[in-house]
């Protein structure tokens, strides 16, 4: 299907991008599965390639793209079985870079924004904790007054991705009276701690960590926006977060119906082509269907973030609509390999494990409904 939300310039950056990935990355994610993150080396070339914040602006080091970059990159990591990847890109790209870009002072942006491009500084973001997921003004993280001007950071969040590379967390804490506010830390910092490399059913190439703080100094230039402010920001930036995995899940299912479709065109059972048996037919439509809808749905959210347009109840609405419907159609996907599809060796099974992830993070599909649903009570 023609896609005309993308340019030239956008089509020349893809082939150059996927060339990349078949060369550097999908050869290797077996390796980096077994090992449970992708090695810092990556991080430099997929900087070298223009991977890393496509759309950071030219005064700090970035291409100064727009949002269309950043699905581009998700979008060919998907098709390369390399979600992994994917996923820590959007921490790193897509949530950290932007809320550097938004929020940040000059300073701010001077300081890390260029290694974050050049694959010299990896990034993360502290939201999650033990007891608080996606209900995040349940937090217990605290940033306190030192008495010296300055704030002392405790507390624990989990489920961090690129949590063992990080060298920069943006973290979210409680701020006393003043609620919720963000802060830059340094992992270089003393009472930064890294926990377990948690171990998770999918996405195992992606270095998944527990992070602890224990009184690490901070200064109150190291607040990212004012202070007390940090869960509205995260809430006006969070549909760019959203939209990004919505473009790898998308393009995960994609990808597994191409390989589906392959598969039953030359897989025999009774005498005749699978794809010759009616039934097998009819899933392939339905999928098909669900998928084309479910495309131009997710292009013209793209459009519209690429504009500056795209909203909070739109980004709930395609986060659990367009992850459903792309989990249902990798699993019916799977099923027409048959036992085949079971088994590590084929990509398919790949992709089964690592999109479950993206009905959960970025706020749960339950709690997508919840947002939309008290839009239209209001």
């Amino acid at each position: 299907m023609l896609r005309k939300i993308f340019n030239s310039e956008h089509e020349d950056f893809r082939a150059g991008i996927r060339n990349f990935i078949e060369r550097e990355i999908t050869p290797h994610i077996d390796e980096w599965e077994k090992a449970g993150m992708v090695p810092r080396e990556i991080w430099r070339k997929c900087g070298e390639m223009g991977m890393l914040c496509p759309d950071v602006a030219e005064a700090y080091g970035g291409p100064g793209g727009d949002f269309l970059f950043n699905a581009i990159v998700h979008e060919e990591l998907a098709q390369g079985a390399a979600v992994s990847l994917s996923a820590c890109l959007i921490a790193h790209s897509d949530i950290i870079a932007a809320y550097l870009s938004e929020l940040g002072s000059e300073e701010q942006k001077k300081k890390w924004l260029p290694k974050m491009v050049s694959g010299e500084v990896i990034a993360a973001i502290g939201m999650s904790e033990p007891e608080a997921g996606s209900d995040l003004k349940s937090i217990r993280t605290t940033a306190r007054p030192d008495g010296k001007g300055g704030y002392l950071l405790t507390g624990q969040k989990t489920f961090i991705t690129n949590g063992y590379n990080a060298d920069l967390v943006v973290v979210a804490c409680k701020t006393n009276e003043k609620g919720i506010s963000l802060f830059l830390v340094d992992t270089k910092l003393p009472g930064f701690r890294r926990g377990r490399l948690l171990q998770k059913v999918g996405q195992k190439a992606g270095d998944t960590a527990e992070l602890f703080f224990d009184d690490i100094p901070l200064s109150v230039s190291d607040a990212l926006g004012e202070l007390g402010s940090g869960f509205k920001n995260m809430m006006k930036l969070m549909p760019r977060e959203r939209l990004a995995i919505v473009v790898t899940a998308i393009a995960e299912a994609e990808t597994a119906y191409e390989l589906a479709l392959a598969y039953v065109r030359e897989r025999k059972a009774f005498g005749q082509r699978i794809v010759d048996f009616q039934a097998i037919r009819f899933k392939l439509a339905e999928i098909a269907a669900d998928l084309q809808v479910a495309r131009v749905f997710v292009d013209r959210c793209m459009e519209e973030e690429a504009a500056g347009s795209f909203d909070i109840k739109s980004a709930a609405i395609s986060k659990f609509w367009v992850t459903d419907i792309s989990c249902k159609a990798i699993d019916d996907c799977l099923q027409l390999f048959g036992g085949y599809g079971y088994m590590r060796e084929y990509p398919i099974s790949r992709l089964w494990t690592d999109s479950r992830i993206h009905r959960i993070y970025g706020g749960t599909n339950e709690i997508m409904k919840e947002i939309i649903g008290r839009q239209l009570a209001s």
